[in-house]
């Protein structure tokens, strides 16, 4: 069986001392492939350590979060088109964020406009974060869509005309520990009538563990979690759910392989 973990953060402090266990850990589980999104520049040396220290199961995405856009942009925005690589498999994770601060939101349009066709100059699907903001995402996607970009709307929680439009878009959406939570049980009749071919599973670890760990680190192990409750929820049994959602992030992530 094979998992892939398509969003996890394994570069930041939270994993520094127990990396190599965190990474074996998943393994001893079924995770093969670990996909990391960036969140700016100043984390992106200790991304590259860890993808040289595992070239065959970690890989790159390089993007400015939207939590991280402010005044003056343009440095992150050289670092990204500087630092596209054969290492990149997309761009992400950027999007829009109207929860924590709309103060810059004005510059998060533009700086996810400017990302996307980035990725469509490359040729790189797009990893969306996307929090309070999930129609305005939908809208400035559909055009870039409608150009053959690709991605995920990461840790997904609209409601199921969002999931259609996404689906209609071509993109997938992400699953990870929330649909685990009370507050997300509308999920398991949205992925049951979209169709397992329209996500991939996630963790966004070192945040968001499923509920038999809230409140303490995730890691990518607990992706073992998500699938039982996934098959327990869907009545379809584990290695049908890995074999949906890797095949799904292999075909978006590795296309040009």
């Amino acid at each position: 069986m094979e998992i892939f973990d398509t969003h996890c953060h394994l570069y930041l402090p939270e994993f520094e001392n127990d990396i190599e266990t965190v990474i074996k850990n998943a393994e001893n589980i079924g995770v093969s492939r670990f996909y990391m999104p960036s969140i700016n520049s100043t984390h992106y040396q200790e991304m590259l350590k860890l993808q040289q220290k595992y070239p065959t199961k970690i890989f790159l995405m390089i993007g400015l979060h939207p939590c991280y856009v402010k005044e003056n942009n343009q440095t992150e925005l050289d670092w990204i088109e500087q630092n596209i690589s054969n290492k990149i498999v997309a761009i992400g994770e950027i999007g829009l964020d109207f929860y924590w601060d709309t103060q810059f939101k004005k510059q998060q349009i533009e700086i996810f406009e400017t990302q996307m066709e980035l990725a469509l100059k490359h040729n790189l699907p797009i990893v969306i974060h996307c929090r309070n903001a999930m129609q305005e995402t939908i809208d400035l996607v559909k055009p870039f869509a409608n150009k053959g970009l690709k991605g995920i709307f990461h840790c997904f929680g609209g409601d199921e005309k969002n999931a259609n439009d996404i689906r209609n878009l071509d993109f997938l959406m992400g699953i990870g520990g929330i649909v685990t939570y009370k507050n997300a049980q509308h999920l398991i009749p949205l992925i049951k009538n979209i169709g397992l071919s329209s996500f991939v599973l996630e963790t966004d670890a070192p945040y968001l563990a499923p509920i038999t760990y809230r409140g303490k680190r995730n890691e990518s192990s607990y992706l073992h979690e998500i699938i039982q409750y996934l098959a327990l929820n869907l009545e379809i049994n584990i290695e049908r759910i890995a074999e949906i959602t890797s095949n799904n992030a292999k075909k978006l992530f590795h296309k040009n392989i």
